[in-house]
């Protein structure tokens, strides 16, 4: 994808359904935004525009949605978002879902777009995204939150499923996932087992989503998250999330529940690969 595009517009609709008939806001995963979610999907099916509909349900929050035809040309999304606190908005699900992001996690977001754009200035001459603008990108696109015990976490980062779900399914019910990122939440809107997240450990349950936001926003901007300190989870496997999961064959398919990567060393000894 060229620098600073955006990706384009996918949609699982039939001829004449609009996009924002098809979420079903009963989804587990969809509880953190399903508030504004809903009066913006309203909105945006009564012939609202969606930079519109999300500005209305925006309040104070430090953003304002714009027609995307607003941006200059040739000015990558990253920097005008940055320069101007404008994001242009697509009438699709997958800006949808990115403007939900904007208003739930508003400083995360602009630490992302803040250091998204001081990375494309710096290497505007050399042509190369760098492995922080990639890490931002994936987890922008596809990250999630977890807040669980710590033997979850350690299970998780082993691809021990069996331990994770099975074991300690118990303990879900202490634990919890939020997704942050909007393409992960525009794939799960026609949900299918492989949709995997690319989870970050937050050590301690924040005591609202706004201590979530300052704490994901601040590690951000750490140099460990240029190292991708993700685990793969495939999040349909968590506990009432799908009714397959509650039995152990759901978590038996190898092409899913992957067992992790190990890598060879110089010295010829099997060490385990990153998560």
């Amino acid at each position: 994808m060229p620098e600073g595009a955006r990706p384009g517009p996918r949609s699982g609709t039939q001829p004449g359904e609009h996009w924002a008939t098809t979420v079903d806001w009963s989804r587990p995963w969809l509880e953190p935004y399903r508030a504004r979610g809903e009066a913006v999907a309203q909105a945006a099916r009564s012939g609202l525009a969606l930079h519109e509909a999300l500005n209305l349900a925006s309040g104070d929050a430090p953003i304002r949605f714009v027609a995307p035809q607003v941006q200059p040309r040739g000015q990558p999304y990253e920097s005008y978002i940055a320069s101007t606190g404008c994001c242009p908005t697509h009438d699709n699900p997958h800006d949808f879902f990115n403007g939900l992001a904007w208003l739930q996690w508003p400083r995360a977001k602009h630490r992302l777009a803040d250091l998204q754009a001081r990375e494309l200035a710096a290497r505007q001459t050399v042509g190369q995204r760098g492995a922080l603008r990639d890490a931002l990108t994936l987890f922008d696109e596809n990250g999630a939150l977890l807040m669980a015990p710590r033997d979850m976490w350690e299970s998780l980062v082993a691809h021990d499923w069996k331990s994770l779900f099975i074991t300690r399914r118990a303990q879900w019910a202490d634990a919890r996932l939020v997704l942050f990122g909007h393409a992960l939440l525009e794939k799960l809107v026609t949900p299918r087992k492989a949709i995997t997240a690319h989870v970050v450990a937050m050590p301690n349950a924040p005591d609202s989503i706004a201590n979530a936001d300052d704490w994901l926003a601040d590690m951000m901007a750490t140099r460990a998250f240029a190292d991708k300190p993700f685990a793969p989870l495939p999040v349909l496997g968590v506990p009432l999330w799908c009714s397959g999961n509650e039995t152990e064959t759901f978590y038996d398919d190898p092409l899913v529940f992957r067992p992790r990567k190990t890598r060879i060393t110089t010295d010829n000894s099997v060490q385990p690969g990153k998560p």
